[in-house]
């Protein structure tokens, strides 16, 4: 192998790892949206406290 194709190969080894490694910290590390729980607004419908 010449030595422009080990570098083209190093490089881009390295940038995908370091891009994969950067998103896989991101997705730890981001806090989670405040959703609303569907649950506790449905508690006054008939229909679901039936089934308990």
């Amino acid at each position: 192998m010449n030595t422009e194709a080990l570098i083209m190969m190093l490089t881009t080894q390295g940038l995908v790892t370091a891009l994969t490694g950067y998103f896989f910290y991101r997705v730890l590390t981001t806090k989670p949206k405040a959703e609303p729980d569907s649950y506790t607004e449905n508690d006054e419908e008939e229909e679901r406290q039936a089934k308990n």
